[in-house]
């Protein structure tokens, strides 16, 4: 996001002189570019994700707190008696009433005087033990038709086979991985703008070209005409000049719509308006005197290091490889520290009652798998593999990466031997076209020849046009294959 801020600060300060002025510079074309682009906006997104997901696999190493609810309503209660132990409770002074009948009047016949009390002690006894049997069936009661449960857990992992430390890791390389994608990225649209910004500024050099053409041969149509009408010069010359004034129209038309939709790619690679009215800094410049880049000592391991591709390729070995830990650590002892509180409604804690009430409660949790028939090997095996696939990938890349560097440095010092051949060619095409403009002002030398002299100046003008704009190019892409095509150094 800081990034992005500044990107957003940049495109600011160059909006304002793009909108007064309409001339735009390479970086500035570039800081529209990376500000626009909808892919590096999406992969700044997957940047984000990545690293939220960093912070979340970080969090398994902290203790989690849960908990849970629950309420259930049944038809019928549970009951801890059955219905002939609550009848025979309820009626337990009445089940022994008649043995103390009998037992009082054996004892009155012994001691008449004690009948009467012993009568009415039968009496009440019989009445206090129906009332004490009824309490205990009520106290017995659950009343569980309504149901209340509620528990607060803590669960701490003590040692989890080191697989939370593993998939630590694995986000912790991911994010990195999400950003090298992102910096590539960044490359792939530097390299688009660059090529898109460098064709048009070689498009309006030689739309120039065309008109001081064009303007050559009209001034040369013009003097054949009065040559033709004092009789120094034939018909033919004159159609020869005008066969080549309308081929000139012609091709000026071509490069004036090439240059158009070249500023329409440029637009839109900028996210401008495809009709904006831009202009370069570059395609004013009559001599774009563009700077060989040495080639020399290109120190690979710097390449290496600068190289996205490479970046990205190690910290997926290095995924793969916790891969394998985390494979392994599915088929080792897992331990861990819980504790919570668990309160329930009927409580039982002081017989029945309808209240919350709970207890707390802490222990430990082992598991250790016992036999799975190899699949844990064969999981780490296949693991392992796929760790090997991902090194090879990365042998594979520093080759591809070597042989580019060569490649593009040989390009660039071709570009240069052009370029040199260019400028000679053109010195002396000048000097051709100077010696023929001047024998055909003195009458010494045919429209033909002027014509071929014009021609050979055209053909010498636009491969130095080329030959420069080839330069900048190459550097570009030597730039490119040395990581180098970045706004901001890739992150380690």
């Amino acid at each position: 996001m800081k990034r992005l801020f500044y990107i957003i600060i940049g495109l600011t300060c160059t909006w304002l002189p793009v909108k007064s002025q309409g001339i735009l510079s390479l970086d500035s074309c570039r800081t529209l570019a990376l500000a626009n682009n909808k892919t590096l906006l999406m992969s700044n997104e997957k940047v984000n994700a990545a690293h939220y997901q960093r912070k979340a696999a970080f969090t398994n190493f902290l203790p989690k707190i849960s908990a849970a609810g629950g309420y259930i309503r049944t038809s019928r209660e549970l009951s801890l008696l059955s219905d002939a132990q609550k009848s025979t409770l309820s009626g337990l002074g009445t089940s022994l009433g008649t043995p103390l009948q009998q037992a009082a009047e054996a004892i009155s016949k012994i001691y008449p005087q004690l009948g009467g009390s012993l009568a009415a002690l039968g009496e009440s006894l019989t009445g206090a033990l129906n009332n004490a049997g009824t309490a205990v069936v009520d106290a017995l009661r659950t009343d569980t038709r309504n149901m209340y449960a509620g528990a607060l857990t803590l669960t701490q992992p003590l040692y989890m086979g080191g697989k939370i430390r593993a998939y630590n890791k694995i986000t912790k390389y991911a994010e990195a991985l999400a950003r090298q994608q992102h910096y590539s990225g960044m490359q792939e649209v530097i390299l688009s703008t660059d090529q898109a910004y460098w064709q048009v500024v070689s498009l309006a050099n030689k739309q120039r070209l065309a008109e001081s053409y064009l303007a050559l041969l009209q001034k040369l149509e013009s003097d054949v005409d009065k040559m033709i009408a004092e009789g120094v010069a034939t018909k033919a010359d004159g159609l020869s000049v005008k066969v080549k004034v309308n081929e000139a129209e012609m091709t000026l038309t071509k490069v004036n719509d090439g240059l158009s939709l070249a500023r329409m790619l440029l637009c839109q690679l900028c996210g401008l308006d495809l009709s904006a009215p831009i202009r370069l800094q570059d395609e004013t410049e009559q001599d774009l005197a563009p700077n060989v880049v040495p080639t020399r000592d290109i120190n690979m391991e710097a390449v290496y290091a600068n190289r996205p591709e490479i970046r990205s390729l190690e910290l997926a070995t290095n995924i793969y490889r916790q891969k394998i830990n985390v494979a392994r650590a599915d088929y080792l002892p897992s331990l861990a520290l819980i504790g919570g509180y668990i309160a329930t409604n009927p409580s039982v804690f002081n017989s029945f009652e309808n209240k919350f009430k709970g207890m707390w409660n802490v222990g430990v949790t082992l598991s250790l798998p016992i036999w799975h028939w190899g699949e844990g090997i064969y999981k780490v095996k296949a693991a392992k593999a796929e760790a090997r696939i991902a090194q090879y990938q990365l042998q594979d890349a520093r080759e591809k990466i070597e042989l580019q560097v060569n490649q593009s440095a040989f390009q660039v010092r071709e570009a240069a031997k052009k370029l040199a051949m260019a400028e000679k060619n053109l010195e002396k095409a000048d000097e051709n076209l100077r010696y023929a403009n001047l024998g055909f002002e003195e009458g010494v030398i045919p429209a033909s020849n002027v014509l071929e002299a014009h021609t050979a100046w055209l053909s010498a003008q636009s491969e130095r046009i080329d030959a420069q704009i080839d330069v900048k190019l190459t550097e570009l892409y030597l730039m490119r294959a040395t990581g180098q095509l970045t706004i901001e150094k890739p992150i380690k």
